[in-house]
């Protein structure tokens, strides 16, 4: 047991390294974001609707149900073209540090769906995200439309995050992830199609493109979060989250490897990502640090 146990840690933190992953992908792939997106999500789809074969699961969902993945699957579209769009236009280390700040924007939208009280400590968690995000500003100036960009990618994620929570609840997650993907290739097909003289975004294509997206599609995007789902069956869902919360730390360090000097940024900005990171790790263990004081308090 012990050492299952060990291997689903293992396995874990080998898919937050495949997460942090997907913005090294996104820089060496030449393609525009655009492009890059519309082949990321229509490889998933597949790749989504042979696993759904392949476990004989019930595709069927109403067409009310239907339009909310769908519109819910553009928003994640959406989301990938700012966050690979950050990539292009910055750097790595600025698109995986933005995207640090999605918990801080979960805890904002949150309350607002669910019509729940504001936590303060989510706030007092906001404010030091907030003061992170201030130091990447202030050191990293010549990055800022990068950073806007990446904040903006860091928004919707929170957004589409809290619209899947609620859709978890009445549909299985590779369903939710297939006719999610659908609703991104159709987005992007549509604009695409009316906005660049009928031009569709699966051309020019290398081969090696094709190699970096098949990865990004099949192992970064289906495989992950299938394996993650998985997990979830030995590991609880706090131990999961926290451990996803360091994709920034698995991608920027990665990236400082293999792409060396572009990727070199001022001390401001690793105070900044440093503050935004220790936030984002240090609420869920101060959260689990009050249910065991509450567990130990009822056994007395």
């Amino acid at each position: 047991m012990r050492s299952k146990l060990f291997t689903s840690h293992l396995r874990l933190h080998l898919i937050v390294l495949i997460y942090g992953f997907t913005a090294i992908l996104g820089k060496l792939i030449t393609l525009p974001a655009i492009q890059l997106v519309w082949y990321r999500m229509a490889i998933a789809f597949v790749a989504f609707y042979i696993l759904i074969k392949w476990t004989k699961t019930d595709l069927k969902v109403s067409r009310k149900e239907l339009a909310k993945l769908i519109g819910i699957g553009m928003l994640v579209a959406i989301h990938w073209l700012a966050f690979f769009g950050a990539v292009k236009i910055a750097n790595v280390s600025v698109a995986l540090g933005c995207l640090a700040t999605s918990t801080f924007f979960t805890s904002i939208l949150e309350p607002l769906f669910f019509r729940k009280k504001i936590n303060p400590i989510e706030v007092i968690v906001g404010l030091l995200i907030l003061i992170g995000i201030y130091l990447i500003f202030r050191f990293e100036i010549n990055y800022a439309l990068g950073i806007v960009v990446g904040l903006a990618a860091a928004l919707l994620a929170g957004l589409f995050s809290v619209l899947n929570k609620k859709m978890i609840h009445t549909h299985k997650a590779t369903v939710i992830s297939f006719y999610e993907m659908l609703g991104g290739v159709v987005l992007i097909t549509l604009y695409a199609l009316l906005t660049d003289g009928g031009e569709a975004p699966w051309q020019k294509l290398s081969w090696t493109d094709f190699m970096y997206l098949l990865a990004l599609g099949v192992i970064c995007t289906a495989y992950a979060f299938a394996a993650q789902v998985e997990l979830m069956r030995h590991l609880s869902a706090y131990v999961v989250a926290l451990a996803i919360n360091l994709e920034p730390v698995y991608g920027i360090l990665m990236a400082w490897f293999i792409f060396g000097q572009s990727e070199h940024m001022t001390g401001g900005f690793y105070v900044g990502t440093g503050i935004i990171l220790t936030s984002v790790l240090g609420y869920p263990l101060y959260h689990y640090y009050l249910k065991r004081q509450e567990k130990t308090i009822q056994t007395r």
